[in-house]
Parts: structure tokens; C-alpha cells; sequence
């Protein structure tokens, strides 16, 4: 059986909201939920954190994670997740045992999920023989704009003069940021969390929103009770 390890970056630093990942949400410390649902995925067999934080470990150690330190090199506002990834299946190999062979990278940014989302994610990155793969939510009709080189607006992802039905357009996926999963050996010759096969696990609309703001913390704490994620 393949070893499926998921690795949770949370450093220390955020811009939008002090301590962040720390920040009560619905009765716990933000991250404790991605480390919950991770743990109790059929399909994960260990859960690690990785931060430069002393507190976010303490935590993380009580919520049921494995802990990574996180060097201050990669800890800063211009260090990838790769990079955090690579070092942490780099140590965790150090480590001894059999070597990781998928990697399952979830943000603790985007709490509204479901157990199950890991799991089938899984399931659908095996059956369909993916070498990475994304969560996203599908989006038939979405019209982006940007702004054009003359100056003015210009329609991005369809063209206004002709809008077509909705119908019509096919099937769009919306890349959510909830999780991504990926062959080691992938991530380590490519350094890119996507590539190869890369498969697409569709979640509800309502799963695909993150805390990055204060507000956003009272709103997907509605979303996690109105859909019975979390006590009322």
C-alpha cells in the first residue's frame, strides 16, 4: 500500500489577520479543523504540521499532528508551499521507514470541508492514475474581466459581443485552494504541486471560500453551522 502523508503549512506571520491560523473558529484554533479532518480520513495515514511557530506546534502536537519545524528561510511572505512541502517530505523521510509516496497538501485557510472530501479525492487520484490533482469547484457560467491595454475593460474568459447560453459553454472548473494531492516523486523532479495527469475533484460551491480577511471568519463560520460542520 502506497504511505499517503499530509503535510499542513502554518506559519507564524499573517497580514490579514494576527495569528491566523491560531484565530478561534467555531469554538478552535483555525487549524485544529484541517488537522481533525485530515485524521480522520480513511485514506491519510499520517498528518504533519509545518510551522516556525512555537505555538502553532504546541497546538498542533494537542490536536493529534506530527510536527515539522519550519526553518525561517522558508517561513517569509515569498516562500512557495512547494518549498514547505518538499522540506517536510525531505524530513519526514529523513525520519526512516518506508518513503512517502503521495503527498496530500491541505490549507487550514479553507476549513469548510468534509471528511470525505479527502477521501474521495483519493480515491478518484488513484482510480483515474493521476500524478497530481486539484480541488475545485465547476463553474458553467463564469464571465472575468480585466483590465485592457487601451485602458477600458476587456471580457477575459468569454467575449461579450458574443455570450452565448450558458448551456452551451461546457464545463469550467474553478481551482478552490481547499487541497491538493501529489506523487512525491512528482513534486521533488518537478517542484510544482500540479503536473503530469493531473486530475480535478469537484466539491460543492459552498466549500470553496477561504479565510483571509477577519470577515471571512464569521462568514464561513455560518457556512460551517448552516451545513451542520460545526455546532450550532
Amino acid at each position: 500500500m502506497p504511505r499517503v502523508v499530509a503535510v499542513i503549512p502554518a506559519r507564524g506571520g499573517s497580514k490579514g489577520i494576527r495569528n491566523k491560523n491560531l484565530a478561534d473558529f467555531c469554538g478552535k484554533p483555525l487549524v485544529a479543523w484541517t488537522i481533525e479532518q485530515a485524521l480522520e480520513a480513511r485514506r491519510i495515514d499520517e498528518v504533519w504540521v509545518s510551522s516556525d511557530d512555537k505555538k502553532i506546534l504546541q497546538m498542533s502536537e494537542s490536536a493529534g499532528a506530527k510536527l515539522i519545524e519550519r526553518p525561517v528561510e522558508l517561513s517569509g511572505d515569498e516562500a512557495s508551499s512547494e518549498s514547505c512541502w518538499l522540506h517536510a517530505i525531505d524530513t519526514i523521510d529523513a525520519m526512516g521507514g518506508a518513503p512517502i509516496d503521495i503527498l496530500v497538501a491541505p490549507q487550514c485557510t479553507s476549513p469548510v470541508r468534509e471528511v470525505r472530501d479527502f477521501d474521495e479525492a483519493m480515491e478518484l487520484y488513484e482510480s483515474e492514475g493521476c500524478d497530481s490533482l486539484f480541488s475545485a469547484t465547476a463553474i458553467p457560467d463564469f464571465n472575468i474581466w480585466r483590465p485592457g491595454e487601451d485602458g477600458g475593460l476587456e471580457s477575459y474568459t468569454y467575449d461579450y459581443r458574443h455570450r452565448g447560453r450558458r448551456q452551451d459553454k461546457g464545463q469550467q472548473f474553478l481551482e478552490n485552494g481547499s487541497f491538493w494531492i501529489v506523487a512525491a516523486s512528482f513534486l521533488r523532479s518537478e517542484g510544482n504541486r500540479l503536473g503530469g495527469k493531473i486530475g480535478v475533484y469537484p466539491m460543492e460551491f459552498w466549500k470553496s471560500f477561504q479565510i483571509d480577511e477577519a470577515e471571512d471568519l464569521r462568514f464561513c463560520a455560518a457556512l460551517m453551522r448552516e451545513y451542520g460542520l460545526a455546532a450550532k
